[in-house]
């Protein structure tokens, strides 16, 4: 069993680990390999000594005092693995102590089909899990640790005891971070704990990077893959999502035992490759990456490319194009100009305008200004390019329809686009269409408040070169819309 996380100070492996802990003072210690019925001596007024129910009940514990079953434990895990713990073995118990806290072990008891056996093999329980469950039945005390949560977790949902179950997600939910993420979804999904996956999908999409770096994701299902790549809420780029999907790939291929092979990773990916959203890459970053990875097919690359180069976009049908955006925060934008004039004309060119903020973060569109001829629609692509690298960082193909007022017209990124302080950026917007309105009477500086942060200061400085006339003074690109 993979380790959960380190244990919190304090906490302890679950129930006596490997070995049975010895009965009360005075009583023959566990003959574990007697054969039934069982023999124990009494231990004279030991009820005197305990003050509560739950004092006497726990006293009782894994004791042969007044038992009346046993269930026999290691015998299913293979000849080596029952020698190195030293044989099966074999625990005490009292089935009335099991019957009132389990309807599985009163229905073991006292149901129709009852057993009458005073020895039970459970053969697919591991000892210390069925200790902790025993010692929670016995005295309502939870000794649950990294190494057993998980086959706690099975035996509480075996023996249907869900308030030991609850203990076990709040563990699990407690040590839950981004690098074990996946492991821990894998076993919410396979003990039907939707609490715990929830949670589990929650930390994987604030810290997917994190969460897909960790080893634990080469080794989830198909299944579970599917169920993340589905998600409209994961927080990275889809080039290095597909790059951590391709690291799943050619480990699945080694679990199957088949050569790591362009065809094989395909064929292990099966519907997976579908759900990657190659719509949300740049050109640059497809033709990096899948397109030189030998996954898709000839035809499959073609047809990409032409979605990002030709417009209208040809129709794909296992495309999908819909943005994946995990925001949390305030929506706000600013306004560079303070007042609007006409005419703006397009004749190809791209307007651009630099600009630095003091503080991270995440824009996802721009403002535009729109037609002075009345409802109009216009083609545009715009981009965010860090200026020193001269690295695209995010960019969209798309449209906005306008209607002839001096209104903006937001046009929005596929994903957001991460701004870090005093950093120099160059926003880029290519329309296609009539004449526009323009801003004029430009700011250099533009601070935007809000209540519940700290302000967020823009600078702006005029792109060089040809810009199609945008500057700090006039142009396009008004606003920028952003999340702090």
């Amino acid at each position: 069993m993979a380790s959960v996380g380190p244990a919190a100070s304090g906490e302890q492996t679950s129930g006596a680990g490997a070995e049975a802990e010895p009965g009360p003072a005075g009583s023959p210690p566990s003959p574990l390999g007697a054969l039934l019925p069982l023999q124990r001596e009494p231990l004279y007024n030991w009820q005197a000594t305990k003050a509560s129910l739950k004092e006497r009940f726990a006293f009782l514990f894994n004791s042969e005092l007044l038992s009346d079953v046993r269930f026999v434990l290691g015998k299913g895990r293979g000849a080596a693995a029952t020698a190195a713990a030293g044989g099966p073995q074999r625990i005490p118990a009292h089935r009335f102590v099991l019957a009132a806290g389990s309807a599985v072990f009163d229905a073991m008891f006292n149901g129709g089909m009852a057993t009458t056996s005073a020895e039970i093999e459970l053969p697919d329980v591991e000892p210390a899990a069925f200790l902790a469950l025993l010692r929670f039945l016995y005295s309502d005390e939870v000794q649950i640790g990294p190494e057993t949560v998980m086959t706690t977790l099975y035996t509480a949902k075996k023996y249907a005891v869900p308030a030991l179950e609850a203990h076990c997600v709040e563990f699990l939910t407690k040590h839950l971070r981004a690098d074990n993420a996946f492991m821990l979804l894998t076993q919410a999904r396979l003990f039907d704990e939707p609490q715990l996956a929830s949670l589990c999908l929650d930390t994987i999409d604030k810290s997917t990077m994190d969460a897909v770096s960790a080893e634990g994701f080469t080794d989830i299902d198909i299944d579970t893959l599917c169920a993340v790549l589905e998600r409209d809420t994961l927080s990275i780029r889809e080039s290095r999502l597909f790059a951590a999907v391709v690291r799943w790939a050619e480990a699945e291929c080694q679990r199957q035992q088949l050569p790591v092979t362009f065809g094989n990773k395909q064929k292990v990916l099966g519907k997976a490759l579908s759900l990657i959203r190659f719509p949300l890459m740049t050109i640059e970053e497809f033709a990096a990456g899948p397109a030189q990875s030998g996954i898709l097919s000839d035809r499959e690359v073609v047809n990409l490319f032409l979605h990002f180069t030709v417009n209208p976009k040809p129709r794909v049908e296992y495309l999908i194009d819909r943005p994946r955006c995990c925001l949390r925060g305030k929506e706000c934008s600013i306004n560079r100009f303070q007042q609007v004039e006409s005419r703006w004309g397009y004749s190809g060119t791209s307007d651009r305008i630099r600009f630095t903020v003091n503080r991270r973060i995440s824009i996802v569109g721009f403002g535009l200004y729109g037609s002075i001829h009345g409802p109009t629609d216009y083609q545009v692509n715009i981009q965010i390019i860090e200026y020193e690298k001269k690295q695209t960082l995010g960019q969209n193909d798309t449209g906005f329809s306008c209607d002839g007022t001096s209104n903006t017209f937001r046009v929005m990124f596929k994903d957001p686009i991460e701004i870090l302080p005093n950093v120099c950026y160059t926003a880029c917007a290519t329309l296609k269409g009539p004449d526009s309105h323009y801003g004029t009477k430009g700011l250099k500086k533009v601070v935007h408040e809000t209540p519940t942060a700290s302000k967020t200061v823009f600078f702006f400085f005029s792109s060089p070169g040809n810009n199609n006339g945008t500057s700090i003074e006039d142009g396009q690109i008004p606003e920028i819309i952003f999340y702090i």
